[in-house]
């Protein structure tokens, strides 16, 4: 027996009604998201998008990492992207705890030193980091002007955008 039983027997189910298969790969509302890995938040949805529209790229805090900005490089050049949405959200773990405090409950879990420990998407003020972040993929050599980059705060709470850049 699988530890991942259950989520294999809920994959069959899905897959005996699926019926999506064969799209190209290219995001077809030209849209990339980058956006935090919290499972209140569905990317999609909340644009009013469907499968196939969108490149979504999720880590901690939603942050423009370098990983997040190779994704965002091969989208714009590779995957019809020509509209980039960074979206933190509300209530994030990552933006409202120091790095010390989350390598602390991390140490506490895991049961041993986590002070070495690198969280590189911790921030302390949200508003600037997202700030930073759009303009680290504006000037990006490999980002063209004409590709729209807007930074966002997602309310976990209401559902609502708040376009902040």
């Amino acid at each position: 027996m699988s530890d991942f039983d259950d989520l294999l027997a809920a994959n069959q189910t899905y897959a005996e009604t699926f019926d999506d298969g064969g799209f190209d790969g290219v995001a077809h509302a030209g849209v990339a998201i980058v956006t935090c890995m919290d499972s209140r938040i569905e990317p999609l949805a909340m644009l009013g998008l469907g499968l196939g529209d969108a490149k979504i790229f999720r880590n901690p805090g939603g942050r423009v990492t370098p990983q997040a900005m190779e994704a965002l490089v091969l989208g714009v050049h590779l995957l019809n992207v020509k509209r980039i949405l960074i979206v933190p959200h509300t209530r994030c773990a990552v933006a409202s705890n120091t790095e010390a405090a989350l390598r602390a409950k991390i140490a506490e879990s895991a049961g041993q030193d986590a002070s070495w420990l690198d969280l590189t998407v911790v921030v302390d003020d949200q508003a600037r980091a997202l700030a930073e972040d759009v303009a680290k993929v504006r000037s990006h050599p490999f980002v063209p002007e004409d590709v729209k980059v807007g930074g966002f705060i997602y309310d976990v709470d209401t559902g609502l955008l708040n376009q902040k850049v």
